[in-house]
């Protein structure tokens, strides 16, 4: 089917303002003003840099058991330090600064794709979330300009962040029944998008949790955005394959996504997605790049070290392998051959 134009748009626009009209008026506020700066958010721009340089792609890994307290809680400076280190090495830039801005423009505005569904000992944690949006904020681009998202409101209230559908500050809540009225058929999915996602934000960053998945294999980035249609629960049959990989290489997602930052303070390697304490453990790493398959990849090969460790059977001998990562590749989303991928482990 072809995009939603600007006929549609408007109509459902209004449609959407009719339905929450008189129940809940933050969407009137934020979306007329969105609406006015992002006219031209689904024109099809190139990102300000490649995902692949060369004939590699990169991928950091920066660990430090110091971002997390005796309590449990994420230490703010040295969380910004892991994913200022990481940006540097990942861009090859001078400076944090320098490593953003290459990146990200000013008059961007930022969807932030987080997990909330496991729950808050799984989540995707706020302090990482913090530390992002440090270095986007220091790229120029303002608070009124960042949107933290993911499926549901009340998931992302129940994990720890703090609500805010206001048209000041850093925006944070779910999509909820926010959908576009018709559906985008790309591939096996046929489903209706966020208008977060189509309509909204110019750039994507996907901030997935380094765990395993009871269908899929692992729920890393490029299944992070499953929370970004009306209908995800369609799309399981054959741990997830190829509907991950279809669901990727729509516009929406595809020409958005600007970085991956994989929140792996906690890495489970069994049991996903919900919190499983058992086969939990503290990680304390980040994961960084600009693709999506090769951090998956890379993803991948963790929980398995970590799976053999514990002497636990592979991902593929208990019929849960990923093997939409490979599809993935094979749709030109990255690149999955782990000798064309550079680790970078700081």
């Amino acid at each position: 089917m072809k995009q939603i134009n600007r006929r549609l748009f408007l109509k459902s626009i209004t449609v959407f303002s009719t339905y929450f009209a008189g129940i809940i008026s933050f969407p009137l506020k934020l979306w007329g003003g969105l609406t006015y700066k992002l006219s031209n958010s689904k024109s099809s721009k190139k990102n300000p840099s490649p995902r692949i340089i060369g004939e590699k792609s990169r991928v950091v890994l920066i660990r430090d058991s110091a971002v997390l307290t005796s309590s449990n809680e994420i230490n703010f400076s040295v969380a910004c330090e892991m994913v200022n280190r990481g940006m540097v090495h990942l861009t090859g830039e001078s400076s944090p600064v320098r490593a953003w801005k290459k990146l990200f423009r000013p008059k961007d505005v930022v969807g932030i794709k987080v997990n909330a569904l496991g729950g808050k000992q799984i989540a995707t944690h706020p302090g990482i979330v913090k530390a992002v949006i440090s270095g986007l904020k220091s790229a120029g681009i303002p608070e009124e300009n960042i949107i933290i998202w993911d499926r549901l409101t009340k998931e992302l209230r129940s994990s720890g962040y703090t609500i805010n559908k206001s048209d000041k500050g850093i925006k944070c809540f779910g999509t909820d029944t926010s959908y576009d009225l018709y559906p985008e058929i790309i591939g096996s999915i046929g489903s209706c998008f966020s208008t977060l996602i189509s309509s909204f934000c110019t750039a994507l960053i996907s901030i997935p949790v380094l765990k395993d998945h009871d269908l899929a294999g692992v729920s890393l980035s490029l299944k992070n955005f499953y929370g970004a249609i009306h209908n995800p629960n369609k799309y399981h049959d054959n741990n997830c394959d190829p509907y991950i990989a279809d669901l990727n290489t729509h516009p929406y997602i595809k020409d958005k996504l600007r970085l991956v930052v994989c929140d792996a303070i906690t890495l489970q390697y069994q049991g996903g997605p919900a919190y499983k304490p058992q086969w939990a453990l503290n990680y304390c790493s980040v994961l960084l790049s600009q693709d999506p398959v090769a951090i998956d990849r890379i993803g991948t090969r963790l929980i398995g070290e970590k799976r053999k460790e514990k002497g636990l059977p592979s991902l593929k001998q208990v019929g849960r392998e990923p093997i939409h990562i490979a599809t993935a590749a094979k749709k030109g989303l990255g690149i999955d051959n782990l000798d064309k991928i550079e680790c970078v482990n700081l």
